[in-house]
């Protein structure tokens, strides 16, 4: 039985619960014992509590028992990211320049969204420090690696998150991307992945990467993505920059078809080198999607690179994370973390507002190309996972991470959805993902066709080998 409820989604639990056929206490003890099986193998969590834990199933399974269950993930096990307030946790953002006791006794909206909602919180998933980077590496917890291969990287910064889901260590998790960093392990780890449009969930504290930053689900399939998307997207008025609340059913929204969608699909941008069985899987995916009715069109959206403006806006969120430390503290940390900040720090405000103009330009564009196309379709990444523990491929062209993630970035500057879906494997097995990005505030059109494809092309089914090699 433990390997089935290992395999359940979210809403296959839900519905064993309301049976009777299963307990959120034995459902989250089996989750338990999978990660202490396999989270020395791969490092997803840098925090585990199994007393708090168990603590919640037991109050979740007394409310079926009582037939009184409490909203939308009654009992559901969740991972969060260690960037997330929790109250009865610390939150150290994978430092160790933390204090941890301050972050105590508070709660992000979207932990506190959940806890309405009845979840159980299996624990704190690592991060690289800050959340920086695409890869999840950090001098507090170490390298997360891939759950097809530990000796490749998880990706980052929601690298923990990405590997808990794909080995069943929990089926729910929470990822913050800034540059990709939702997408990018998703990508890598064969999960799906969502950062939905800028202000469609509340995030408080700001995030020092300021509206770069998104915070958003990782699941094993786009359904359980739309229903943490209901619990997400309700208002907290500490985010003073969240969207007006548009009352979205998103797991209604899915069940529609797409045969009245434009879709162009873009295997480059224009300007991406893209690994040949990416190219390849990406395209009969693509295929999959005009089957299931909608148009398709090859087409470039006609952008530039906005590479050197995302990195004059990413790195100087690095700097402002770090304005008030010393150089005690930052003797401490990530040494390349310091590096990037200590040079954004000394960029004018005419360079920084050089790479708003660029941003500016780059959203007008998009909103331009979305008025004929419903989706933009694209790689989520334009290779595969590399060794673990680097923060770029070896013998690769730069020393920073955004150099391989350009189908990513953009879409931060632009603040617009985009999802990454599991769209096949290479030939030595690790995962290829197809992204698909929206009209800002359409979050569920790209959920609805990510479900569609997804249903249609059954890569939920296959687990990692190391998924049953825990058994």
């Amino acid at each position: 039985m433990s390997n089935e409820i290992l395999e359940m989604t979210a809403v296959q639990l839900l519905q064993h619960y309301r049976s009777g056929a299963l307990s959120p206490v034995v459902a989250t003890r089996a989750m338990l014992d999978q990660i202490e099986r396999l989270n020395s193998v791969v490092n997803a969590y840098c925090l585990v509590d199994e007393e708090t834990t168990m603590g919640y199933a037991k109050e979740a399974e007394q409310r079926y028992q009582k037939q009184c269950a409490n909203g939308l993930v009654d009992g559901v096990p969740v991972a969060i990211k260690d960037v997330f307030l929790t109250p009865m946790w610390p939150t150290v953002k994978g430092s160790k320049v933390i204090d941890p006791e301050s972050t105590l006794n508070k709660e992000a909206p979207a932990v506190a969204a959940l806890n309405r909602h009845g979840y159980v919180p299996l624990g704190k998933t690592t991060t690289p420090e800050f959340g920086w980077k695409g890869v999840t590496d950090s001098p507090l917890c170490g390298a997360t690696n891939n759950p097809w291969n530990p000796e490749k990287t998880a990706g980052g910064s929601s690298g923990g998150s990405a590997a808990a889901v794909a080995l069943g260590m929990g089926p729910l998790s929470l990822g913050t991307d800034a540059g990709g960093s939702i997408r990018i392990p998703s990508g890598f780890c064969g999960i799906v992945g969502l950062k939905p449009t800028f202000g469609e969930v509340p995030h408080w504290p700001a995030s020092p990467f300021g509206t770069l930053a998104h915070a958003g689900p990782m699941t094993w399939t786009v359904e359980d993505c739309a229903l943490m998307m209901d619990v997400l997207t309700e208002p907290d008025c500490r985010d003073s920059l969240a969207a007006p609340r548009r009352g979205v059913n998103y797991l209604a929204e899915i069940s529609k078809d797409i045969k009245d969608l434009k879709i162009a699909f873009s295997p480059t941008l224009g300007y991406v080198d893209v690994n040949p069985e990416i190219e390849t899987a990406v395209k009969e995916a693509v295929k999959l999607l005009q089957d299931a009715g909608a148009t398709v069109v090859e087409v470039d959206p006609s952008i530039a690179d906005p590479l050197g403006a995302f990195g004059h806006l990413f790195y100087s969120g690095a700097a402002n994370a770090m304005r008030d430390l010393g150089s005690k503290k930052r003797a401490l940390m990530d040494p390349a973390l310091v590096s990037v900040a200590e040079k954004a720090a000394k960029l004018s405000m005419l360079d920084y507002l050089g790479a708003m103009n660029i941003r500016m330009a780059l959203s007008e564009r998009m909103a331009q190309f979305h008025k004929k196309y419903d989706l933009l379709v694209t790689p989520t990444l334009p290779l595969t996972a590399f060794k673990t523990a680097r923060e770029v491929p070896e013998d690769w062209h730069s020393t920073r991470w955004p150099s391989w993630t350009p189908f990513t970035y953009p879409f931060n500057m632009t603040g617009q959805p985009g999802l990454s879906v599991p769209c096949g494997f290479s030939s030595d097995g690790l995962p290829i993902g197809l992204q698909l990005v929206g009209r800002r505030f359409q979050d569920e059109i790209v959920l609805r066709a990510g479900h569609v494809y997804q249903r249609a092309a059954g890569f939920m089914q296959r687990r990692p080998d190391l998924f049953k090699a825990g058994q």
